[in-house]
């Protein structure tokens, strides 16, 4: 059975990736099972400098998922670099995503131009859920033209194939997705968290600190269905990083046949961290049942 898949040239082993936030820096989970069957992984959100995250309690448990608020806690991109990487590259061989997270488009700048050059770092992810501090506080996500100037910014200093990680949290996700292409963007990333809340019925206060947070997980899974399929239809030659819900290789699966070229799986590895490692063993015998060979076939033209 052949499932690799390939990301703007680069063959990956399996479609299967941690997303970022999931998994930490990858070399903590070599203690579970060895990481190097994964197809890739995109580390935990970095920033320019180091960041504590946000005040306690910062997740809530749901039904079908999670709501969290972390806050991008990190040791800053110089410290990635000297110490993490490192570290990852004892345990893991394939190329690896950098998700990379700022405050302004100077930070976004300076982050990718210290990390492009990683010789492991294969892609750049870029998450545009952030607000854009010197903009009156509107998420780079939210707003194409803000989007637009952001990515054309960092593409500059790109010297390796750079995803922009696109928030659901808009009206027209098509929208967001043509101001990152028409920008310089060499593939999409979708879909970020929703934003979601809960309360204490006891207290009658929201459960995160910071009042809401990015819901995530199974219940997410048919919306961010819809928006791959949406944005694929609309840019075909594009290729697009599928995320949100994913937790079974029939979810994979699905999410190819949308349009996804390659997969990745997030709130399902704190529920179960053998979650990837499960999903890339059950993947070959689904093919089986479903008579394919490829996983490539699966992605529509």
């Amino acid at each position: 059975m052949d499932l690799s898949m390939d990301l703007c040239g680069v063959t990956l082993q399996n479609p299967v990736i941690p997303a970022s936030g999931c998994f930490g820096y990858g070399y903590e989970m070599n203690q579970y099972y060895p990481i190097d069957i994964l197809g890739s992984i995109s580390f935990k959100g970095t920033t320019l400098n180091a960041r504590f995250g946000n005040p306690l309690p910062r997740v809530a448990e749901c039904y079908s998922g999670m709501i969290n608020c972390v806050g991008l806690q990190n040791p800053g991109v110089d410290a990635v670099i000297a110490r993490e990487l490192p570290k990852l590259r004892e345990v893991f061989h394939q190329p690896i995503i950098a998700n990379i997270s700022g405050f302004s488009v100077e930070e976004y700048v300076k982050c990718c131009t210290k990390i492009t050059n990683e010789p492991q770092v294969g892609f750049i992810e870029l998450n545009v859920s952030c607000p854009n501090v010197h903009g009156g506080g509107i998420s780079f996500g939210t707003d194409p033209g803000i989007l637009g100037e952001l990515v054309k910014e960092v593409k500059k200093v790109c010297t390796i194939p750079l995803f922009v990680k696109l928030t659901p949290n808009v009206t027209d996700i098509v929208a967001m997705a043509e101001a990152a292409v028409h920008n310089g963007a060499d593939g999409l990333c979708l879909i970020n968290t929703l934003l979601g809340m809960r309360f204490d019925i006891k207290t009658r206060k929201p459960i995160i600190a910071n009042l809401m947070g990015g819901f995530s997980g199974p219940a997410v899974f048919p919306i961010a269905l819809r928006m791959i399929y949406q944005v694929h239809q609309a840019f075909p030659d594009i290729p697009i990083i599928g995320c949100g819900g994913v937790s079974t290789a029939e979810d994979v699966v699905e999410m190819i046949i949308a349009g996804a070229s390659v997969v990745e799986v997030g709130t399902a590895n704190l529920i179960n961290p053998y979650a990837c490692m499960e999903i890339i063993y059950e993947l070959p015998s689904l093919m089986r049942r479903l008579g394919i060979s490829s996983l490539k076939i699966l992605r529509q033209p």
